[in-house]
C-alpha cells in the first residue's frame, strides 16, 4: 500500500514538473505580449523599445513593491513614461494597470492588465467609458477623486470601491514618478 501511494506521488510530481517545464516558456511569452500591447496602447508615438528600456522605481508611499517603467523615445526625445501600477484595494483585491504619462505629466491612456472585480460592475474598468475620463488629466492640477467627494471622476454605479481604488493606482503612478523626478519642469 505504502510503495503504490509512493509511485502515484513520484508519477504526479514528476508529470507536473514536466508539465510547467512545456508551458513555461509560451505563458512567458503571452506575458511579453500582453505587456507589449499595454505599452502600445498607452504612449504615445515611440520608435525605442520601452521594454528593453525598462527600469524600477520606488512607490512613493515606501511600500516594498517597486513600480516599472517604460520609457517611450522618439529620435532620442521623451516622448512618455508608460508605469505598470497596482492597488490592493479594489473590491475584490489585486488591480495592476499601465498607466502612460507624456513628459509632463498628463494622463495619456490607461490599460488594465489584472483585475478581479465583479463582473458587470467593477470589471466596468476596463471599458473606455470609464478609463478614457482619465485621458488628458494631470493628476497634479486634476482631482482624481469621485465626484460624490468633490473630485472630477464619474465612479461607476454599484462599484464605487474600484472606482476609488482605480484612482488610487492612477496617483501611485503619477506620485512615484513625481517623487522620482520623472516629469519636465
Amino acid at each position: 500500500m505504502t510503495v503504490t501511494l509512493l509511485v502515484i506521488t513520484v508519477i504526479i510530481s514528476v508529470s507536473v514538473g514536466f508539465m510547467y517545464q512545456l508551458t513555461k516558456e509560451p505563458i512567458e511569452a503571452a506575458n511579453v505580449v500582453k505587456q507589449n500591447f499595454a505599452i502600445k496602447a498607452v504612449l504615445p508615438d515611440y520608435d525605442n523599445s520601452p521594454l528593453d528600456d525598462a527600469y524600477e522605481i520606488d512607490n512613493f508611499d515606501g511600500a516594498a513593491e517597486k513600480l516599472i517603467c517604460y520609457p517611450g523615445f522618439v529620435n532620442g526625445e521623451l516622448s512618455g513614461i508608460a508605469v505598470k501600477t497596482w492597488t490592493k484595494n479594489g473590491y475584490s483585491g489585486m488591480i495592476r494597470m499601465m498607466v502612460g504619462f507624456d513628459p509632463s505629466g498628463n494622463i495619456v491612456n490607461i490599460s488594465v492588465l489584472e483585475q478581479k472585480e465583479t463582473p458587470g460592475l467593477g470589471t466596468k474598468i476596463t471599458k473606455p467609458k470609464f478609463k478614457d475620463q482619465y485621458n488628458g488629466k494631470n493628476p497634479s492640477t486634476n482631482n482624481l477623486k469621485m465626484k460624490k467627494e468633490g473630485g472630477e471622476i464619474d465612479a461607476i454605479t454599484a462599484a464605487t470601491i474600484t472606482s476609488r481604488a482605480f484612482s488610487e493606482a492612477v496617483e501611485r503612478a503619477y506620485k512615484s514618478l513625481e517623487k522620482a523626478e520623472k516629469f519636465e519642469k
